[in-house]
């Protein structure tokens, strides 16, 4: 069993945060649009980003910042544009943004993160942000994280939060956090954003060890659509106000912390490949027998991304010839009279050799799945065995619909 318990407050869960969430009229909706999350004291700071050439102006900003000082109290997060592909005048804004936050929380600009989502190729509606940034403050509370929640999301159908609490020396240890997205989905980091706070004392360089191990475990194991965002960020904070023991070196506590950091970011993972737009079911892929971690990582994306099983899930087909041609093509050698194939409890591939299953019955899981509880029972599991390695991988996918299309084909109109 995990050795935490599952909490409520999302990212004000851990203590000394404040969150908040407002409608600052950034998007034309109307919906809340301006997240602030603020820790109460300086908090350790770490990041993971995307790899994409084309990236936000924020993104930049935050390597920047933490390359600078790995430590940071305020995270601004604006929803409607993405003020990416927005040349020197977006990043111009998002210095802007930095300063005006930092000037009412009568803190210093370099301690301040700064994230932004919606369409790319827009600036910053700076006049609205402006005045916007007043009223998140005012906003801030101990129970702000929900408001914060809701104002980070775009074409997300829910919102994403997360908190759990264990047990370090004899003191409780809280790590919270908070997501946005559904479409354009297949994070390569490190359109997705994840906040994490948390109450420890950690050394800047394992926290940002931790985090990019758990974020090749969770962010980098889901996929939607294929298409990496240009401003996927994972922000973590900790700021030690559990008063524990500062965690500075690798051993148990530490892997206790990164055991709970890694739930959070599955968890945070699990819900937005569920989200993906237009989605019925979370796709669950799990591979074996793999000669490495990375290498049983490496199939289970491929076999979540596929459009091909994506769309067989969604027809409620169990086709699992499209499972392995996408296991196939994943770039890891191994044995095909090894390949073993299950979707759920039917086994279907053995030894390499086909095998006859009940279609009717497997179709009907199919069916199931995607008339279940919402991340409870609503979940397609394929186990894919590929040898006798001991590398063991997984990943997350949603099936793909007819509604994928109808969304993003309408967008931006």
């Amino acid at each position: 069993m995990a050795d935490w318990q599952k909490i409520t407050g999302g990212v004000t869960a851990p203590r000394g945060y404040q969150a908040a969430g407002i409608t600052a009229g950034l998007k034309p909706s109307g919906l809340p649009d301006l997240a602030l999350i603020f820790s109460e004291v300086e908090a350790i700071a770490a990041g993971v980003f995307t790899t994409s050439q084309v990236k936000a102006a924020c993104v930049e900003y935050c390597r920047q910042r933490l390359q600078a000082k790995p430590s940071a109290r305020a995270i601004l997060c604006n929803a409607g544009q993405a003020n990416a592909a927005t040349g020197n005048q977006g990043y111009l804004d998002t210095l802007e943004s930095s300063l005006a936050i930092a000037n009412a929380l009568n803190i210093s600009s370099e301690s301040v993160l700064l994230a932004s989502t919606g369409v790319i190729g827009q600036r910053i509606k700076m006049d609205a942000l402006r005045s916007g940034i007043p009223k998140v403050v005012a906003a801030l509370s101990a129970t702000g994280s929900d408001a914060a929640a809701g104002a980070i999301i775009t074409t997300d159908l829910v919102t994403k939060s997360i908190a759990l609490e264990t047990i370090v020396g004899d003191r409780p240890v809280r790590i919270g956090g908070i997501a946005k997205g559904s479409g354009m989905i297949h994070p390569n980091m490190a359109t997705m954003l994840a906040f994490v706070t948390c109450d420890a004392v950690v050394s800047p360089a394992l926290w940002q060890q931790m985090l990019a191990r758990a974020a090749d475990r969770s962010f980098n194991s889901i996929t939607v659509d294929g298409d990496t965002s240009t401003n996927d960020s994972l922000i973590a904070l900790a700021n030690g106000q559990s008063r524990t023991p500062a965690i500075i070196e690798w051993g148990a506590e530490a892997e206790k912390l990164e055991a709970m950091l890694t739930a959070v970011c599955q968890h945070l993972a699990k819900a937005i490949a569920r989200d993906g737009e237009g989605a019925t079911c979370l796709i669950e892929v799990e591979v074996t027998g793999a000669h490495d971690e990375i290498s049983a990582r490496q199939i289970a994306k491929t076999i979540a991304g596929s459009s091909l099983v994506k769309s067989a899930i969604f027809g409620r087909d169990p086709n699992w010839g499209r499972i392995a041609a996408a296991a196939g093509r994943a770039g890891i050698p191994f044995e095909q009279e090894n390949l073993q194939i299950k979707l759920g409890n039917f086994l279907m591939l053995e030894n390499g050799q086909p095998l006859t299953f009940d279609r009717a019955a497997a179709s009907a899981y199919l069916k199931k799945a995607a008339t279940s509880a919402y991340l409870q029972e609503d979940t397609v599991l394929i186990s894919v065995n590929v040898g006798n390695g001991y590398g063991v991988g997984k990943a997350w996918g949603c099936d793909l619909s007819y509604d994928y299309v109808r969304i993003n084909a309408e967008y931006t109109t």
